[in-house]
């Protein structure tokens, strides 16, 4: 990949314990081969426990800022990993649905996948968006007026922001393309 991102910054939103580990390090290496810089957001600065599946625990990795601190107005768009704990944990955290909010209202780009859309459901973003994800949340994206598809990768360009959503680690190819085609798109 070529330098198409040009350092743009671009924020990955975690919870400091239970983010899936491939969805948070494929999408950062994608970001960071297309010449982007990826920042690491958490409820607290310090410590991430990553997973690896539901039970497994993976990595650890150093927040960079406390989302509490951090600013949508400094990042050009926004990723948000999955698995189960990770937003879950963030949908109760009023400065982490703020910060989505704020990328929203800003009219940036944001690319969830698997159990991440529940933050877009707690922060009310859905109404008039076309999306995927882990299929245990289509009621979920239903009930906040999304559109839900079984689909590997969706890009959405409505109402006000772009939306790239895939379903699991599985489609982690077609959703690391989808977001940097966004991203890159983005002025």
């Amino acid at each position: 990949m070529s330098n198409e991102l040009n350092g743009k910054r671009i924020a990955f939103l975690v919870a400091n314990v239970g983010v899936e580990q491939v969805e948070l390090t494929s999408p950062w290496s994608a970001v960071e081969a297309a010449g982007g810089r990826p920042v690491l957001v958490a409820p607290e600065k310090g410590t991430v426990q990553a997973v690896k599946g539901d039970v497994d625990k993976g990595d650890t990795f150093d927040a960079d800022e406390a989302v509490g601190s951090a600013s949508a107005a400094d990042f050009d768009a926004l990723v948000l990993p999955g698995g189960v704990a990770n937003p879950d944990k963030l949908r109760m955290d009023a400065d982490a649905m703020a910060f989505v909010k704020d990328f929203v209202d800003a009219g940036k780009p944001i690319a969830a996948i698997c159990h991440a859309p529940w933050s877009l459901v707690e922060a009310g973003v859905l109404a008039g968006k076309t999306l995927t994800s882990w299929p245990s949340l289509q009621t979920d994206i239903r009930n906040a007026g999304g559109e839900w598809r079984d689909e590997q990768s969706i890009t959405c360009r409505e109402r006000g922001f772009t939306l790239v959503t895939s379903r699991n680690p599985d489609d982690l190819d077609a959703f690391n393309g989808a977001l940097l085609d966004a991203f890159a798109a983005a002025g």
